[in-house]
């Protein structure tokens, strides 16, 4: 399985950073359109639909969410020309960050409330719609940034936050299997352990800590990148205890089986559709 994973993510990294540094706006946000309609795909059986009808309906209602969010604000035009963000891509933002929060008390709190919102198919749509829209979003506003000044300054945005995300998990992958011995969430999910949290936010905060240092960052920009880097990291984990939380209440080993070792599309980018909308909203506020 680790064999696996490594070969698919040998393929999957080079895509994905190519994307984000050759696709135009527009060719991006089309292709991230296509991504996410894959995700919600898989998030038909955690809604509890086995038929591809239904399954297409909610694709087709998750699709036109994100059209909506195109064509009401233009990738283009995410920020002004003064730097200052679309007021309605913030308010998106706003409203991912609460569904995060709303997140953490569902996982802390499970199995306590978890018949009211599976016994209602359609809160567990508003769940998929509240997880992937906001992602798509959240990928153009990094991207759109700093057009004009660089044309790579939203292209390694992305790429830092790639960078936390993927570190953390691979730092939480091996320092669970080395010294895990404390569950983290058995409720939720088994395998995660306290251990695996802790490695995988030194293995963040080294990033942040690289990447200042090659950068000449000033020891404050440096120490405020260290404190994203572990605000990513830990919500990176929320993302995928929320996808855990929902495959175990539905029944559901892996979202799918598209990626050899990863399982599917969802089961990759759990961890992303949490930390895009927050690290995107870190940066309109604070500007780091």
């Amino acid at each position: 399985m680790l064999k696996q994973r490594i070969l698919t993510a040998l393929i999957l990294v080079p895509l994905a950073i190519a994307a984000i540094f050759f696709l135009s706006l527009p060719n991006l946000a089309a292709a991230l359109l296509v991504v996410l309609s894959i995700g919600a795909w898989e998030w038909g059986p955690l809604m509890g639909f086995d038929t591809k009808t239904r399954r297409t309906a909610f694709v087709s209602a998750v699709a036109l969410c994100i059209i909506g969010l195109w064509v009401v604000i233009p990738p283009q035009e995410l920020w002004t020309l003064d730097g200052r963000i679309n007021p309605m891509a913030l308010n998106v933002l706003y409203v991912s960050a609460v569904w995060w929060l709303l997140t953490i008390f569902m996982i802390f709190k499970y199995p306590r409330y978890s018949s009211f919102w599976t016994s209602h198919r359609s809160i567990r749509g508003l769940f998929g719609i509240l997880t992937l829209a906001p992602t798509w979003l959240a990928f153009l506003i990094l991207r759109s940034n700093g057009q004009l000044m660089d044309e790579f300054h939203g292209t390694y945005l992305l790429l830092l936050l790639f960078a936390f995300v993927w570190c953390a998990d691979i730092g939480a992958y091996f320092a669970g299997k080395r010294f895990g011995k404390n569950k983290l969430m058995p409720n939720v999910s088994p395998g995660k352990t306290i251990e695996g949290v802790v490695g995988g936010n030194i293995a963040a905060a080294l990033v942040a800590l690289i990447t200042g240092l090659i950068f000449s960052w000033t020891s404050q920009q440096i120490m405020l990148a260290i404190a994203l880097a572990l605000l990513i990291s830990v919500v990176s984990v929320v993302g995928d205890l929320t996808e855990s939380m929902l495959k175990r209440q539905a029944g559901v080993k892996d979202s799918g089986s598209i990626l050899p070792g990863h399982g599917g599309i969802l089961d990759r980018i759990d961890s992303l559709t949490a930390t895009a909308p927050v690290f995107a909203l870190c940066f309109v506020l604070f500007g780091w």
